[in-house]
């Protein structure tokens, strides 16, 4: 499993081949113009001539830096996906006790996640499609995401607060039993049908801290 370095380091430098320094000006303004269309207009009726056209920059040359449309939505997909792994990395480094390091980045993950869906309809809308298309880059921030909670978790048994025979394994359970909260589609499908999600996150991250807890443990 990776560390949390790693992580960071994963998050800093993934993307497409970055053919030069020369070249970052341009890519930051294609990535920067693709990034505005998706915004107002959406990912799916934003072509890589309307980039161009903007750029008043031939396609060809726009495939100098981004071999293909879905290039260009995987990295600002990335972009958008990094600030919640960012988000999560600051709280696991944080000098407090494992437990609530885990209980502050589920909330704060949930809640990044309901404002993308309530108020940044057209990243959101980015994201689920590279999950429903299996892009690498959801492969990738999973990993992240595991690893970070992982590491927490791991250090919850070390400090003798979690009693857990596997950190790995145990990371794949909080990350499915927290799901609903997570996903985006599952959190518009609750939303859709007037569930409050504020009411059931505290249980929900309560039953985990209890599964994860040594029996007796002093908070």
């Amino acid at each position: 499993m990776a560390s949390l370095t790693t992580c960071r380091s994963q998050m800093l430098h993934g993307g497409p081949f970055r053919p030069g320094a020369d070249s970052e000006n341009m890519r930051a303004r294609i990535q920067e113009v693709a990034e505005e269309h998706f915004r107002r207009i959406g990912h799916h009726k934003t072509s890589v001539a309307d980039i161009a056209s903007e750029l008043s920059m031939s396609r060809a040359n726009i495939c100098r830096f981004f071999p293909s449309r879905d290039a260009i939505k995987e990295f600002i997909c990335r972009r958008v996906l990094n600030g919640t792994a960012e988000l999560a990395l600051t709280i696991a480094r944080r000098s407090t006790p494992p437990s609530e390091k885990l209980k502050e980045l589920l909330t704060a993950v949930h809640h990044q996640n309901k404002t993308k869906l309530l108020h940044d309809r057209q990243m959101r809308d980015l994201i689920v499609a590279a999950m429903q298309e299996n892009r690498p880059v959801i492969k990738v921030h999973a990993e992240q995401t595991m690893t970070i909670l992982e590491a927490i978790i791991r250090e919850g048994i070390e400090t003798g607060q979690f009693e857990v025979e596997d950190p790995a394994e145990a990371a794949r359970a909080v990350k499915t039993a927290f799901i609903p909260f997570f996903h985006p589609v599952l959190i518009e499908h609750r939303l859709r049908h007037g569930e409050d999600t504020e009411a059931g996150l505290p249980e929900q991250i309560r039953l985990i801290l209890k599964a994860l807890e040594r029996s007796g443990y002093a908070r």
